[in-house]
């Protein structure tokens, strides 16, 4: 006579032991003893409670036998340029540049910027005719067109 498994608690219910329970709807359910019967019918949930099967289970308690790791792929590295437009070969180059050079090149860069916002601000200054405040604020727009 095959056993059957207790709905409760996940165990084993040998022939001649537990509680058969047949509902409304003509689900049988089997239980291993009062005990168990008792919280299934308070409605307990089992995988809250540490002694049973669907609890072990849960949290995995006991498994004799580890499942062996899948190995994670080996790391390769490439050479990339930055996102300025520089290739790996020209970031190399400026790496191995002396410290005071690069300093003497940012800073020449730094000036010839600044000059061109000046020149910029200066061509801006001259097409906008001199004018000084030439916009009306937001809250005089309405009473100017009275």
């Amino acid at each position: 006579m095959p056993s059957e498994l207790c709905s409760f608690s996940g165990f084993k219910i040998h022939p001649g032991h537990g509680r058969r329970l047949t509902r409304v709807d003509g689900k049988t359910i089997f239980f291993l003893g009062r005990k168990h019967y008792s919280l299934a019918e308070q409605r307990k949930n089992p995988r809250k409670i540490a002694w049973t099967a669907p609890y072990r289970r849960k949290f995995k308690k006991g498994q004799s036998v580890e499942t062996s790791r899948k190995r994670a792929r080996k790391v390769v590295k490439y050479q990339r340029g930055v996102q300025g437009g520089l290739s790996a070969a020209e970031v190399k180059a400026k790496k191995s540049e002396a410290p005071d050079a690069r300093k003497l090149k940012r800073d020449q860069a730094i000036r010839a910027a600044k000059e061109k916002a000046k020149k910029d601000a200066a061509a801006r200054k001259k097409h906008s005719g001199g004018k000084k405040g030439g916009s009306v604020p937001k809250n005089m727009k309405g009473k100017m067109n009275r």
